[in-house]
């Protein structure tokens, strides 16, 4: 384990997976006791996504901004909103120079698949749709997102190809989660790592799943064709049950011809990057931002 990031592992939030509402409301609490980001070089505001619910959404302007990524917070599923993502999206907007499109999906259990992924796909027709109102080009729009968000972002990206839906540049995966199967080495053996064990794992997929039977859109490992989809960078962290699976899936997606880049970070935990101080965090997050500004360029 990274030492800056071993030391704060006891300060970690323990949050019961199994009772989303007080997971919801102790996220929320930490999150508004934070410092708020330095928004000051860039537009921010509130949208309502036209759809059946509306999609609540945050847009992030920054000048001149070059591209635009749909993105998609984690929390299992289970938690988080426009709110608690808010220092992660305007860092992502900041990093990259991109506009950002952080989407308040629907969340589970209340909302099981596949409502969060509508409402992502939802979010992105829209962004292609507005794409002169923003500022940016409708060929330059990525999707992207932290754990259950990048497993929204892959899932949204299989959409689109399936659907012949808007034309997605490119797919940034931080920690997705992506199998509900948990077969892999570290699914299996990561049963006590910080923030994010098998447990928690388990629990968010039940609340995900519901009562129906796993598709490819709600688990993307299970896709068995990840041809034609759009060039990926994805990022793995030693200690998550998830980074077996995310690993799989760049290898299966290099074997159908897509080009992608696969990070593996050593002494790190899922959700670690949260710790912004330690340098391992900021190697992270900086790369985050170069990887999607290299994608949208020109």
């Amino acid at each position: 384990m990274d030492p800056e990031l071993e030391a704060f592992i006891p300060f970690f939030p323990q949050l019961d997976m199994n009772d989303p509402v007080a997971a919801r409301k102790e996220v929320a609490e930490r999150a508004s006791a934070a410092p708020p980001p330095d928004t000051s070089n860039m537009e921010v505001e509130d949208r309502t996504v036209p759809a059946d619910p509306g999609v609540p959404i945050r847009l992030y302007r920054p000048h001149q901004a070059q591209g635009a990524i749909v993105w998609l917070h984690g929390g299992g599923g289970v938690f988080g909103d426009l709110d608690t993502e808010h220092p992660w999206a305007a860092r992502i907007a900041d990093l990259s120079g991109a506009a950002v499109i952080s989407v308040g999906y629907r969340l589970a259990p209340e909302y099981p698949f596949p409502a969060a992924l509508d409402d992502a796909y939802a979010a992105l027709a829209w962004t292609a749709e507005h794409a002169a109102e923003l500022g940016t080009d409708p060929a330059r729009i990525a999707v992207g997102g932290h754990s259950a968000g990048a497993n929204l972002a892959a899932a949204v990206a299989l959409r689109a190809r399936d659907e012949q839906g808007p034309a997605i540049r490119f797919q940034l995966l931080n920690q997705p989660g992506l199998d509900d199967r948990q077969e892999t080495w570290s699914a299996r053996n990561f049963t006590d790592t910080p923030w994010f064990d098998r447990g928690k794992v388990t629990a968010a997929w039940r609340h995900y799943l519901g009562s129906r039977p796993a598709t490819p859109y709600a688990a993307p490992a299970r896709a068995s064709d990840l041809s034609g989809l759009p060039p990926a960078y994805i990022a793995t962290a030693e200690f998550c049950p998830n980074r077996d699976e995310g690993i799989e899936y760049a290898l299966q997606l290099m074997r159908a011809g897509v080009s992608v880049e696969l990070h593996q970070w050593p002494g790190t935990f899922h959700g670690s990057q949260a710790l912004v101080f330690a340098e391992v965090s900021q190697r992270q997050n900086a790369e985050l931002g170069a990887v999607l500004r290299r994608a949208l360029r020109a």
